[in-house]
């Protein structure tokens, strides 16, 4: 079944959030409201310094999720006082509300890795959050706490190389976790009302050393006209029914030399029916980018492989998608612009040199927004080229993304959080 990608997107809005009308200055997730990192209209600044910030606010503690928007109010996981919690600001800075939670679990890594990794995300009616101590949560719009369970405590401890990173997402019933480590992995649907568990697909692969290792979040399709969503991690891509889990596709194949310490980071994306995957690990000369066809049944590795690139790849910035095009921004700041449909190089540019990216680039409006780790933030007019605009230091450490929404670009630092607005 052959729709529209912006039609899709339409609908799988409708579907994941069941609302009637989703509001134009809404970020509800991690990559935004139609999960491809971008909003198609609105007025973003370009260049700025952080004393200019319409607003900067001193947050809690170090964390490296991204924060959301909804209804005026912006959301987003910190640390405070040695416990996981959830700040809620409006949208001229001031707190309105900070909930905490269960004990935080210190970060294994202190220079990028934090306690709250994972980002939150809302269906309009309440919020869903997800920390490294174990706790998943659902939280009313006011703070209170719907229900709160540990994973830790029910399955054991999470074992990564590096810290969790998976994002929760929503659909009408249920709040989908994936949990991918060195250990039993899964994935399970949570009751968004009472939190237990309703529904649990094992995602278990004998793979290479830390091959098993996965980040990414999970990414919602319509396949055959039922929501269904992606999974990427343990060199595999699997498609799962989402009102149950059931497994659908699973396509392997994405590392035949058995190359390990390949942790899978960055999300895959979805355009007219093709999932952009990322594989391996282009900060070592390894990444490779492959097109999969996510209308299949069964095992699709030898039938629904579309194009292959073996030149170049990502590794922790997950892609954005503009206009047909797909954007990825490489560990050192080269850009490529990609046809999703034929994996095509149309341009590929640099921005300046310096430090990695670990934060996944957003582009608003026709403007990318791609914050390198020592905390410059560039902004480049993307289309039939890269054309640099900004390059604005931030004075802070930046692993978190960028959020361009209702003319207002907010931005996470190691210490604060800063409001950006054009002139």
């Amino acid at each position: 079944m052959k729709i529209h990608s912006r039609v899709t997107r339409a609908l799988l809005i409708l579907m994941c959030l069941t609302l009637s009308a989703l509001a134009a200055d809404d970020w509800p997730a991690w990559r935004g409201p139609s999960a491809d990192g971008c909003t198609p209209t609105g007025n973003y600044p370009t260049r700025w310094k952080p004393e200019t910030a319409a607003w900067k606010i001193e947050l809690p503690g170090k964390g490296a999720s991204t924060p959301i928007v909804w209804q005026n109010r912006i959301y987003l996981t910190t640390p405070a006082d040695g416990r996981d919690a959830v700040l809620a600001l409006d949208m001229n800075g001031k707190q309105v509300w900070l909930t905490k939670l269960g004990p935080e679990s210190p970060a294994r890594h202190k220079t990028l890795g934090t306690s709250c990794n994972a980002s939150a995300v809302t269906d309009g009616k309440g919020l869903f959050v997800r920390f490294r101590s174990g706790v998943l949560a659902a939280l009313e719009s006011d703070g209170k706490v719907r229900w709160q369970i540990n994973l830790t405590e029910m399955f054991g401890p999470e074992v990564y190389v590096w810290d969790q990173g998976s994002s929760p997402v929503v659909t009408d019933q249920h709040v989908i976790y994936a949990r991918m480590h060195h250990g039993d992995s899964w994935v399970a649907g949570f009751d968004k009302v009472t939190g237990k568990m309703r529904w649990q697909v094992k995602r278990n692969f004998d793979v290479p050393n830390e091959n098993d290792n996965s980040y990414t979040t999970p990414l919602f399709f319509l396949h055959q006209g039922q929501l269904a969503f992606l999974i990427w991690g343990a060199d595999h891509l699997t498609a799962h029914a989402a009102a149950d889990g059931k497994l659908l596709w699973s396509c392997g194949g994405f590392n035949p030399r058995g190359t390990g310490n390949w942790p899978a980071i960055a999300t895959p994306v979805i355009h007219n029916g093709i999932a952009v995957v990322p594989v391996g690990r282009d900060d070592r000369k390894q990444g490779s980018m492959e097109g999969v066809r996510v209308d299949g049944r069964g095992d699709v590795s030898a039938t629904h492989r579309v194009w292959k690139r073996d030149d170049f790849g990502i590794f922790c910035c997950t892609p954005a998608l503009w206009q047909n095009r797909v954007y990825l921004l490489r560990p050192l700041g080269e850009v490529a612009c990609l046809d999703p449909a034929t994996g095509r190089t149309i341009w590929e540019e640099a921005l300046p040199r310096g430090r990695r990216y670990f934060s996944s680039p957003v582009i608003a409006n026709g403007i990318l927004y791609a914050a390198r780790e020592d905390g410059v933030v560039f902004a480049a007019r993307v289309g039939s080229r890269l054309e640099l605009l900004g390059e604005n230091p931030m004075d802070e450490r930046i692993i978190a993304s960028p959020v361009p929404v209702n003319n207002r670009l907010l931005i996470r630092g190691d210490k604060h959080l800063f409001c950006i607005t054009g002139k």
